[in-house]
């Protein structure tokens, strides 16, 4: 029987691989000249050439610039097309939606932010993420139908045999089981949804401290405390997408948080979420205790014991990474992780210091031995995680010229 176009081994597979090949090499590398993806590739000349001239044809590179600083006519240079697609993220919480597009390449184009104060949203969830996406469209200097794909990060997580948001009660308005079938029928894109932590996991596994790591546990503590489990260099996102939400988790040192899907709340977060740091600092003796929204409040608390190290300061931060390392060591000793990442405002914010003192304290409660690492994506990490994770779909669908 002959060989189809898709058949593995055939001509326009192994161009389209090889084509593949050398968009991720100028995505990694930037512009290259058409001899140096010869030899990242090991193609021959005439065949890089001919890759170039039908990438160019397609759209996929541009030739622009020339190289320097040797003698003679400089090396015509080709990059990746900025243009080619573009991808979006939402990142989404109680008090804002915060829209960003990225084009290809994955440069951030255009950014909106959103506010949606409030327990009950004044503007339906369908028009606040068309209006916070248009926002960024329109930033971009882009049309909606643009962009190529849609991830949306939200706490908790979409069950998938429902369709309804689970984990996050505390995010109003976002728990219809027809809201992803209403927001499908209004974007004229694909639309991904994830939890926000794994997406922070995405970013720091794409441009982060887990970059070359194939398993590793990132525990986020901002808004809510969660986790994102990375095995084999995949999510874990369990039955109903509830892998990893560790505030339930039942720990000592609080008393047994029962009814958990009433309260939005368990042991774990109780012990030791961003909400617990005002109290615990006055009960360890810090005096200027700042007001504001409590993932503010814990930031600059822990930041501030990271930098003084005096008594009332040091017993806080001592204090509270025992608690962190207590709901830990669960993890650790279940899933044996090869690398652990501190990620949200209240652990970054307590740096190396931080890291320090809960590293030693797990050293004591669990028999495995993590490396215990600062997260490094702590610009808007879950937004940068949905636009990485809308950009590796786009690029698999846009790249793909076997078709």
């Amino acid at each position: 029987m002959a060989a189809t176009a898709g058949t593995p081994g055939t001509p326009r597979v192994l161009r389209a691989m090889n084509d593949r090949a050398a968009l991720d090499l100028l995505l990694e590398y930037g512009p290259l000249s058409r001899t140096r993806i010869g030899k990242l590739t090991g193609l021959s000349k005439p065949t890089a050439s001919q890759l170039l001239a039908r990438l160019e044809a397609a759209g996929l590179v541009l030739a622009g610039g020339t190289t320097e600083g040797r003698p003679g006519p400089g090396a015509q240079l080709y990059g990746v097309n900025p243009a080619a697609a573009y991808a979006a993220g939402l990142d989404v919480t109680p008090a804002r939606v915060l829209a960003a597009v990225a084009d290809v390449t994955g440069l951030t184009v255009g950014r909106y932010e959103l506010p949606t104060p409030g327990r009950r949203p004044a503007v339906p969830v369908v028009q606040q993420v068309t209006d916070a996406l248009d926002g960024a469209v329109k930033a971009a200097g882009l049309a909606r139908s643009d962009v190529h794909r849609l991830v949306v990060g939200t706490p908790g997580a979409f069950d998938p045999g429902t369709g309804r948001l689970r984990y996050a009660s505390h995010l109003p308005g976002w728990h219809s089981p027809a809201l992803l079938d209403e927001l499908a029928a209004t974007l004229p894109m694909p639309v991904g949804y994830e939890n926000d932590v794994n997406l922070a996991a995405v970013a720091e596994q794409r441009l982060g401290a887990a970059r070359g790591h194939e398993d590793f546990v990132l525990l986020w503590n901002q808004e809510g405390l969660g986790a994102a489990l990375v095995l084999g260099g995949r999510l874990h996102r369990g039955w109903t997408g509830g892998a990893g939400e560790v505030g339930f988790l039942p720990v000592p040192g609080v008393p047994l948080v029962r009814k958990v899907n009433r309260t939005g709340s368990g042991g774990f977060q109780e012990l030791a979420g961003s909400q617990a740091l005002a109290g615990l600092a006055r009960e360890v003796g810090v005096t200027d205790v700042p007001s504001g929204p409590y993932p503010e409040v814990a930031a600059a608390l822990v930041a501030r014991a990271a930098r003084t190290g005096d008594g009332p300061h040091r017993r806080l931060l001592q204090t509270y990474a025992t608690r962190l390392a207590t709901g830990l060591a669960s993890l650790v000793s279940v899933l044996d992780p090869e690398l652990v990442v501190l990620s949200g405002t209240s652990l970054v914010a307590g740096g190396e210091a931080l890291r320090d003192l809960v590293r030693d304290e797990l050293e004591e409660l669990a028999a495995a031995r993590p490396r215990l690492v600062v997260g490094e994506v702590t610009e808007h990490p879950v937004l940068r995680g949905a636009l990485e994770s809308a950009l590796a779909t786009t690029r698999d669908e846009v790249f793909d010229t076997s078709r």
